[in-house]
């Protein structure tokens, strides 16, 4: 375990990793795919770019088949990018890789279109992943100056980075793992993009070490300088970006916080009472390993 988050490694059948700590970027957008396309591959190049090409070696096609990541299939990856309405990308290491560490996933949805009508809350969604190793070699700064460079092509209306569970929660067990973890540690996140990407609208989720809002919810808090003036705790900072967006960063790393040791995080639960009027709320069905009332602790974990 490091100072500032726990190692997690749980591992199933031949050694394959289920559950690790890991780092999760996400940004969700109101616009319609093919107006943000181009920014969403620019973003994809700076991160392999910076993780390697190496890093990513299979995508699932559409029967739901890992498939080999080479000259063919990026070939394909990058077509149905450019040409189909409703892309759904998901790239992630090679199928000999146990330790699932990098990935990318992408749904584009052209909003606006009569099929979404009855899909108000609708976003398109892109989601990046980092081991938490990388953190530990290349130092926050180098991983928010990353975050930042992946963002600035966004449009988003809202994202975050920070630390998360990084698990096949389908699988018997696990999600009652991170239900023993989660609390414990109030700055992991059990990121669900896809899901959130039919939901979340123009609501905002926790907070992580990085939380980036854009329009409406900044505009309402009175923009950068408004949100600024709401948050005093020490290593809280709140940069301006370009096209009326802002991130805010709690201190120099990622932290998981620790309840046990009195860790309780309160750079994040002060952020956590400002941005409150427009949090959302998880409505879909819990389940035996994670009650709706566990659902709704974990939900308000910085406000009560």
């Amino acid at each position: 375990m490091s100072e500032h988050h726990p190692r997690i490694r749980v591992y199933g059948p031949a050694d394959y990793s289920v559950l690790r700590d890991s780092l999760n970027l996400c940004f969700y957008i109101r616009h319609p795919h093919q107006e943000i396309v181009r920014g969403v591959l620019h973003s994809l190049e700076t991160y392999l770019n910076e993780v390697g090409p190496g890093a990513l070696g299979t995508y699932v096609d559409h029967d739901g088949y890992s498939q080999l990541l080479d000259d063919t299939g990026w070939k394909h990856i990058r077509r149905e990018m450019l040409e189909d309405e409703w892309p759904g990308i998901q790239l992630y290491d090679n199928d000999s890789n146990r330790e699932s560490q990098y990935g990318f996933d992408y749904l584009g949805k052209p909003l606006g279109a009569p099929d979404l009508n009855n899909e108000p809350n609708a976003s398109c969604m892109v989601s990046f992943w980092l081991p938490t190793e990388y953190l530990e070699e290349h130092g926050p700064n180098h991983v928010r100056e990353l975050a930042l460079q992946l963002a600035a092509p966004l449009p988003f209306c809202f994202g975050q980075a920070g630390l998360a569970f990084k698990g096949q929660r389908t699988r018997i067990g696990i999600l009652e793992k991170i239900r023993e973890l989660c609390f414990r540690y109030p700055g992991m996140d059990i990121p669900e993009p896809s899901w959130h990407s039919w939901h979340l609208g123009t609501r905002v989720r926790g907070p992580s070490w990085l939380t980036f809002l854009g329009q409406p919810v900044l505009g309402e808090l009175g923009g950068a300088a408004g949100l600024r003036s709401r948050l005093s705790s020490p290593g809280t900072t709140v940069q301006e970006m370009e096209g009326e967006r802002a991130v805010v960063t709690l201190g120099p790393w990622p932290d998981a916080g620790d309840t046990e040791q009195g860790r309780t995080l309160p750079a994040y639960r002060e952020l956590a009472r400002v941005l409150e009027p427009w949090l959302y709320n998880e409505t879909r069905g819990a389940s035996p390993d994670f009650t709706a009332e566990d659902l709704r602790r974990w939900e308000r974990r910085f406000l009560d």
